[in-house]
């Protein structure tokens, strides 16, 4: 994967809440680290219009970032982005490095593509249920996905898509199936309609209600 985001950053020197609330108010910065590697931890900051600007591409969650800090680049992931409650403002941001050589564990988002054709739902009026929307993976930066697709197109009412149905990309591997069969969770399914549902249980109640009827008279 080529590195198509790049962003300037600058190191800093000054530490603790009260240095990163100026650098926030005066600055209009956003405090960061860079961690991993063999390298210490660096502390640095970034515009925080030009990062918001990244955050709102969803490619930016998973793809290499090139970092210019002070005319010196880094290549990382992103890791955490901390934003503040109530108002649109990021408040603080880590960042991986990564090695051309090392595999590296991320999430990437699922794209679930064919939903409108999906035999569940076009034939049996069935009702869609995502249970995951990204995955865990390892996998060298070079292999590293922008996305995955899952199509769901030939799901039927009822039928239950796992990890282990997503076909990964070449050099993917999903850190959750690494972990034994135990961990091959559910991602996609067509439920029934709620109506079908309230229906089979309206038949299903007489004749329970018969049942005891009957034991009853035979008990007198």
């Amino acid at each position: 994967m080529s590195n198509d985001f790049q962003l300037n950053a600058k190191a800093r020197n000054d530490m603790g809440k009260g240095a990163s609330r100026r650098l926030r108010r005066l600055a209009d910065e956003v405090p960061a680290i860079i961690y991993g590697g063999k390298k210490d931890p660096q502390n640095i900051s970034l515009a925080h219009t030009t990062l918001e600007h990244a955050l709102d591409n969803e490619a930016f969650y998973s793809h290499i970032i090139t970092l210019d800090v002070d005319g010196k680049t880094e290549d990382v992931i992103l890791k955490d982005v901390q934003r503040h409650p109530a108002k649109p403002v990021i408040l603080h941001v880590d960042f991986l490095r990564v090695s051309k050589t090392q595999k590296l564990h991320t999430k990437v988002p699922l794209h679930f593509i064919n939903e409108d054709t999906c035999v569940g739902v076009k034939m049996s009026g069935g009702n869609i249920s995502r249970s995951m929307t990204e995955l865990d993976i390892s996998c060298l930066p070079a292999d590293l996905p922008e996305y995955i697709e899952v199509d769901v197109a030939e799901v039927e009412i009822g039928q239950i898509l796992h990890i282990s149905d997503i076909k990964l990309p070449k050099g993917v591997e999903s850190v959750g199936l690494s972990h034994g069969e135990e961990h091959d969770l559910p991602i996609f399914t067509v439920n029934k309609p709620k109506a079908v549902v309230e229906e089979t249980d309206e038949v299903e109640a007489p004749e329970a209600e018969g049942e005891s009827e009957g034991e009853e008279e035979g008990n007198e």
